[in-house]
């Protein structure tokens, strides 16, 4: 097949992608503007420790950009010169299952999504030099002309550092959303867990991104806080919060496994983990203490009750009404449904009504039972599998 290219050139396009992205950028372009992430700190994560921050140069992230213009022009032209007239979807799908390479792939999957959405990786491209990141989103924008949003993720504590003048500077250039870890607004939660950052730098740096223009989406970690300040955690964090206002508020329960530093906080009895109920108790009690006009989403299978979702204060009743229809479930159902949730069985409680389903899980907690196992900790094993 002819392209313009010989097959080495072809194989030669490629552009450098960091290891993650939230699960709402799916459909995004993956596009690294630095390596690693300026704190590697904290104890909760397991991304991002043993990589610390590089910065590329404007000109390596530019050369990229290009790249995949070219890339997406190549896709293109395979669409008509394998007969699709033209067709991005079809040949995107063709290009997607055989790829020339990595680059390749990852590009088809964008076009086939509409090639409007680009992720700006690691964990905090935020911390660039406001000139070159401005420099980066417009070269990106003029490059790449059905881009329509672009995001990145941030630190509170870089953005409360930035001038205000500078954030509606990147919105000018092209930046539309911002994704920010506030995990906890409690201090003392914040400094356990050495996060890097005070509730007032949360504070600060969130009403000035919510200011500029650039679309704000908070993460907020349920359970972080433990027994020890499961009540300063919820009010805590609805507090800072209601002083934001964020566009989009996404819940991220947590989880640990042995290669993150909480771990051993926890196995020498020093952070007391809450059980699945209580973690779906202290999320009631952070709805009930929002008083904003965010959304908030529980799009992430670390989250027990993913159907917790909706617009404040709209929607707040509802997702309340999930959470009290769970909690109101025998303590044999609700087991039933943690394990199933776990094993990818139930999606949401819904789906508890289905009587095989059920049945199954019944026939598999009889399986442990019988073989002197856990549950809890089967229940807890199965969660670490998520963890990125």
């Amino acid at each position: 097949m002819k392209t313009g290219m010989e097959t080495g050139e072809l194989t030669a396009l490629t552009f450098e992608m960091g290891p993650s992205r939230p699960p709402s950028e799916a459909q995004s372009l993956m596009l690294r503007a630095t390596r690693g992430c300026p704190w590697h700190r904290c104890e909760f994560c397991s991304s991002h420790r043993t990589t610390r921050l590089q910065m590329r140069s404007v000109e390596e992230i530019k050369r990229d950009i290009e790249t995949v213009r070219i890339i997406a022009d190549k896709i293109r032209e395979m669409s008509w010169r394998k007969g699709y007239g033209g067709n991005i979807r079809q040949i995107a799908a063709s290009v997607y299952e055989n790829p020339i390479n990595d680059s390749f792939r990852i590009v088809a999957l964008w076009l086939y999504f509409g090639g409007q959405n680009v992720f700006l990786q690691d964990a905090d491209s935020l911390i660039m030099r406001t000139p070159q990141l401005a420099e980066v989103l417009r070269f990106l924008r003029q490059t790449l002309p059905s881009v329509t949003r672009v995001t990145t993720y941030g630190m509170s504590k870089t953005a409360s550092r930035k001038t205000l003048d500078e954030l509606k500077e990147l919105y000018a250039a092209g930046l539309t959303r911002l994704h920010v870890g506030l995990e906890s607004g409690s201090d003392e939660v914040l400094g356990y867990v050495q996060k890097g950052v005070t509730a007032a730098e949360h504070i600060d740096g969130g009403k000035k991104v919510v200011e500029s223009g650039i679309s704000l989406c908070e993460y907020v970690m349920p359970g972080l806080g433990g027994r020890r300040w499961r009540k300063a955690h919820v009010r805590e964090t609805a507090r800072v919060l209601n002083e934001i206002n964020p566009d989009f508020i996404r819940l991220r329960s947590l989880a640990i496994r042995e290669d993150i530093p909480l771990y051993r906080k926890y196995e020498s009895g020093d952070f007391e983990l809450l059980s699945d109920d209580e973690v779906v108790e202290e999320i009631g009690g952070l709805i009930q203490g929002l008083e904003v006009t965010s959304y908030l989403a529980s799009d992430h299978i670390e989250n027990l009750l993913q159907e917790v979702e909706g617009q404040l204060p709209r929607d707040k009743e509802k997702m309340l009404g999930f959470i009290s229809r769970y909690l109101a479930m025998p303590p044999e159902e609700r087991l039933n449904f943690r394990l199933g949730r776990r094993m990818g069985y139930y999606t949401d409680l819904d789906d508890f009504s289905n009587v095989h389903k059920r049945e199954r899980i019944e026939q598999i907690i009889g399986g442990i039972r019988d073989r002197g196992e856990d549950i809890e900790e089967v229940i807890f094993n199965l969660k670490k599998r998520f963890l990125v």
